[in-house]
C-alpha cells in the first residue's frame, strides 16, 4: 500500500511539472491539481485561402491572351483552339451560339457536336466531340478551288470570298473533316404553318433571317433585294469568329461553353493558355497522318 501511494505521488508530481504552462501547437495546457484533466484551449486554424489565379475564370485569362496577341502584327499571330473532351457535356450551346452569331440557315452548321460511343460492350462510354473548322496549316480545300475563292490568311484562318465563290463545292469534297457545308438558300420560315400562329412565326422568323451577319469583318445580307445575295449559293464554314476576334472578343463558341471546355488563343504566344494546354501529353489532333496540320487540338 505504501508503494502504491508513493507511485501515485510520483506520477502526480510528473504530471504537474509537464503540463503546467505548456503550449502545444498554439494550445495552452494548464494543470490545476492532480485529480482533473488539464484544460486545453484550442486555437482555430488559419482560414484556407485560394490564390487569385485559381479563382480566375479561364475566360478572363483568354481575354488577356487575346488582347496581347492583337498588339502583334497579323503575320506573327497563329490562332488556334483547344477542346477538352473530358469537360464537354454535349449540351450543344456552342452550336446554338454559333447559329445565332452567324445567322446560319437550315443545313449550314459550323460547329456540330458529334456524339461518340467509345469502348466495347459492356464497358462502353459516351463522349462528345465538337468539330469546328480545323483551320489547317496545309488546307486541302484551298488548292482545289478553281477560282481561288478560298485561301489561308497570314494569321492562319482559312477564308472564303463569297463573292468569288461559284458554288462548285469541290472544297466540300476535299475537306477530310467534313467541316464545310453549302448554303442552298433555305430559310427557317419556309415551312411556317398557316393561320394566326403561323403568320406570327413567319413575321418574327423572317425578321431574324433578314439580319446581316459579319463573317470575315464584312456585312452579308442573304435577303437584300428580290434576288438572294451571298453567301447563298456558296460554301460556308467556321471562321473562328474572326470578325469578333479582331474586335477584341472571343469566339462565340468559347463564351457560350457552359463547361469551359473550349479554349482559344495565339499558338505563337508561349504564355497563352492554348500553348500551355497543347504542351501536355494528352493533346491530340484529328487525322494528323494526312499532313494537314490542323490548329484544333483535343484533350483526351
Amino acid at each position: 500500500m505504501a508503494n502504491e501511494d508513493s507511485r501515485r505521488a510520483f506520477l502526480e508530481k510528473v504530471a504537474s511539472t509537464v503540463f503546467a504552462g505548456m503550449v502545444l501547437g498554439g494550445a495552452e495546457v494548464k494543470a490545476e491539481g492532480s485529480a482533473r484533466a488539464p484544460d486545453v484551449v484550442l486555437t482555430p486554424p488559419p482560414p484556407f485561402k485560394i490564390s487569385s489565379e485559381a479563382q480566375e475564370d479561364v475566360l478572363v485569362r483568354m481575354q488577356r491572351d487575346l488582347e496581347r496577341a492583337l498588339k502583334k502584327p497579323i503575320e506573327e499571330r497563329k490562332w488556334g483552339m483547344v477542346i477538352d473532351t473530358r469537360k464537354c457535356v454535349g449540351c450543344s450551346s456552342c452550336t446554338v451560339g454559333c447559329v445565332m452569331e452567324n445567322k446560319l440557315p437550315p443545313g449550314v452548321v459550323y460547329r456540330p457536336v458529334i456524339d461518340l460511343e467509345v469502348g466495347t460492350y459492356p464497358n462502353v462510354d459516351r463522349r462528345f466531340l465538337p468539330r469546328p473548322c480545323m483551320q489547317c496549316e496545309n488546307p486541302p480545300c484551298v488548292p482545289v478551288c478553281p477560282v481561288g475563292a478560298t485561301w489561308k490568311r497570314k494569321d492562319g484562318i482559312v477564308e472564303i470570298d463569297y463573292d468569288a465563290c461559284i458554288g462548285c463545292r469541290y472544297c466540300i469534297t476535299a475537306c477530310p473533316y467534313s467541316a464545310r457545308t453549302f448554303d442552298f438558300g433555305e430559310n427557317w420560315t419556309d415551312d411556317a404553318a398557316s393561320g394566326q400562329d403561323g403568320a406570327l412565326a413567319l413575321e418574327t422568323g423572317r425578321a431574324y433571317e433578314e439580319l446581316a451577319n459579319f463573317e470575315y469583318g464584312e456585312v452579308w445580307k442573304r435577303h437584300e433585294g428580290p434576288i438572294p445575295q451571298s453567301p447563298v449559293g456558296n460554301a460556308r464554314k467556321c471562321t473562328f469568329c474572326i470578325h469578333r476576334v479582331e474586335k477584341g472578343m472571343l469566339p462565340m463558341c468559347v463564351t457560350t461553353c457552359i463547361g469551359r471546355a473550349t479554349f482559344f488563343g495565339d499558338l505563337n504566344d508561349p504564355e497563352s493558355l492554348v500553348s500551355e494546354l497543347i504542351a501536355r501529353n494528352n493533346a491530340v489532333r484529328l487525322k494528323e497522318e494526312l499532313g494537314t496540320e490542323p490548329k484544333v487540338y483535343y484533350l483526351v
